[in-house]
C-alpha cells in the first residue's frame, strides 16, 4: 500500500471518529456539576475529554491534509521548518509528519 493510500485510510477512519464524536447529545439530556459525583458530573467530565479527543483527531486530520498535499506538490519527506530531509524510518512510523526529528523535539 503507497504512502497516500495509507494517509487517505487513516483520514477516513479519523473523520469517522470524529463524526461519532461530535454528534449532538441526545434530547433532554443535562449536563451540569454539582456538589456530588452523579449522572449529570460524570457526563459533563466525559464531554470534556470527548471535546479534547475531538481536538486532537482534528488536529490529525490536518496532519494528514499536509501531508497529501506535500504529496501532491512533490514537496513530501521534506521538513517544513529546517528544509531538510525527513529520515525514512521516521516517515514509515509517522507518516503525516511534516517536520524532521531535530525540528520536532524544539517544540
Amino acid at each position: 500500500m503507497s504512502i497516500a493510500e495509507r494517509l487517505q485510510v487513516r483520514r477516513a477512519e479519523l473523520a469517522a471518529e470524529l463524526e461519532r464524536l461530535t454528534e449532538p447529545p441526545p434530547p433532554g439530556s443535562t449536563v451540569a456539576f454539582g456538589k456530588r459525583i452523579g449522572d449529570g458530573t460524570s457526563e459533563a467530565v466525559e464531554r470534556l475529554s470527548t471535546t479534547a479527543t475531538a481536538r486532537s483527531i482534528a488536529g490529525s486530520i490536518a496532519d494528514i491534509d499536509r501531508a497529501l498535499d506535500k504529496l501532491a506538490d512533490g514537496s513530501y519527506g521534506t521538513c517544513d521548518d529546517c528544509g531538510e530531509r525527513i529520515g525514512e524510518p521516521r516517515q514509515e512510523a509517522l507518516p503525516a509528519t511534516s517536520r524532521c526529528v531535530t525540528c520536532s523535539s524544539r517544540g
